[in-house]
């Protein structure tokens, strides 16, 4: 059957019963935008409120909160407690530059747009992940909340609730996650919330492994069909006796799982789509043989089995290096303290890689073209650097900071080799229009044909609407 993919023994990971336990895998405040709504233009019919039409959006978040200072968005003018210690270096297009350690993703700048004013008001990982992944605000800013089933759901759940009848093998899959902010709690806003758990995507985690990304498609000899569905009707009986006794929820979600399980373990396009194993190993190298690498890969090779929305988690931990600092696998965003150090020497390389790797992959297959692929964190890093002394580590860092921060869009009609909006002279605030992950909600699903004024009902048969954001139409050519 489908297992959640952690190495055997890693401690370094919330553990399998408790992820199963919030996710309900057993077999295997909404944020208004101050833009007004557009309405459709001139990019013709394949296109939803002036955003064209993608086959498929892949999301890259960076959990813990990405330095802009330090990557997208370097102020060398200004003094040396605000630009840091890092030299930008030009880019591919004339009069953009990023940091000295992302050199291919430099390269690459003449493929998509660089948006430096990203904004909002929620300042802590559990509540700006949710934000992130819903388009909403949770009802507790700047906390770090459990995941709830009063939760609103996440986009991927959202685009199955409007979009249920795809023929892709799934219509929204999440790998390498889920996300766990510190200490060691998975975020809120990764799961199907208030629609039920039969509204979770699919979720797959460590991918890093040697053949077949989930293990349990591998076909056995001794399972052959006519076995399986033996198995699927034994266990339809079973559940019919149990629920002759009191009324459990539990058995409700765990059987819509299993459901789920049972025809991706029939349709063989599932095994083909998580065969890692089929790629070159040259090219398994050039994204990088580590965790974030490979989960890129797998949503190449998803994007390409036609499934439509598909977020990589590019670091499990948001901050792993406090309990593992030997361990890079477990480094994430949240650099209060070292913050030099973990991404000159982790962070930064890897993802340079990973993520010019998927870029140019989808580009050399011609899937660009029709692929939008984002890379967003929860917010950015303040301007100041400062030791913290409630955190460890032995050099400066910088908190959180959501004023302003940046994103990458690339692909399926976004501008190539463009800067959406200024901040000022400290990357502290927006010196031009800003946007929210409200925004970010409408423009993923009307990439995907979901207008921002849709509405979709919830348990009780209430109207809820997609998203309170407009689409950036702005990013595009």
């Amino acid at each position: 059957m489908l297992r959640f993919c952690h190495e055997p023994g890693d401690s370094r990971g919330i553990s399998r019963h408790e992820f199963l336990r919030i996710a309900g895998w057993g077999a295997l405040g909404l944020g208004l935008s101050p833009r007004r709504m557009r309405g459709n233009d001139a990019r013709g019919i394949n296109s939803t409120d002036g955003v064209p039409r993608a086959k498929s959006v892949i999301i890259v978040f960076a959990s813990g909160g990405q330095s802009q200072l330090d990557m997208w968005d370097p102020k060398p003018e200004a003094p040396a407690e605000i630009r840091g210690e890092f030299a930008p270096i030009a880019s591919s297009v004339p009069g953009t530059y990023l940091t000295e350690h992302l050199p291919q993703i430099a390269r690459l700048a003449d493929q998509y747009t660089l948006i430096r004013t990203m904004s909002h008001a929620d300042l802590d990982h559990g509540s700006a992940v949710y934000l992130s992944l819903t388009g909403q605000y949770h009802a507790r800013i700047t906390s770090n909340p459990t995941p709830t089933p009063n939760d609103a759901p996440s986009l991927m759940s959202i685009f199955q609730r409007v979009r249920p009848h795809g023929d892709s093998l799934a219509q929204a899959v999440q790998i390498n996650g889920p996300a766990i902010v510190a200490p060691q709690d998975i975020a809120p806003g990764q799961f199907g919330g208030l629609l039920g758990r039969d509204f979770d995507p699919m979720f797959v985690g460590n991918v890093n492994t040697p053949a077949t990304a989930v293990p349990g498609l591998t076909s056995l000899p001794e399972m052959p069909e006519v076995r399986l569905r033996d198995r699927e009707r034994l266990l339809s009986a079973i559940d019919r006796t149990l629920r002759s006794r009191p009324d459990d929820v539990r058995l409700s979600d765990v059987d819509g799982q299993y459901g789920k399980a049972f025809e991706l373990l029939a349709d063989p396009r599932t095994r083909q789509a998580f065969d890692l194993s089929q790629e070159p190993e040259a090219l398994r190298t050039r994204y990088g043989r580590h965790r974030s690498g490979q989960a890129c890969l797998l949503a190449r090779r998803l994007a390409q089995a036609g499934v439509p929305l598909i977020t990589v988690v590019w670091n499990h931990q948001s901050r792993g290096q406090d309990k593992w600092p030997e361990d890079v696998e477990t480094h994430g965003w949240d650099t209060h303290n070292d913050i030099f150090d973990i991404l000159k020497h982790g962070l930064l390389p890897r993802f340079d890689q990973s993520f010019s790797a998927l870029l140019e992959d989808l580009s050399s297959r011609g899937m660009l073209d029709d692929t939008l692929v984002l890379c967003v964190s929860e917010f950015g890093r303040a301007p100041l650097i400062a030791l913290e002394r409630n955190f460890a580590g032995a050099s400066p860092g910088r908190k959180h900071w959501a004023s302003a921060y940046s994103i990458l869009m690339a692909g399926a009609g976004i501008a190539r080799g463009k800067v959406l909006g200024k901040t000022d002279r400290h990357g502290a605030y927006p010196a031009a229009e800003s946007y929210g992950p409200w925004d970010i909600a409408a423009t993923v699903l009307a990439a995907l044909g979901v207008a921002p004024t849709e509405h979709y009902f919830d348990p009780l048969g209430r109207p809820l609407p997609v998203t309170g954001g407009a689409p950036i139409v702005e990013a595009y050519a």
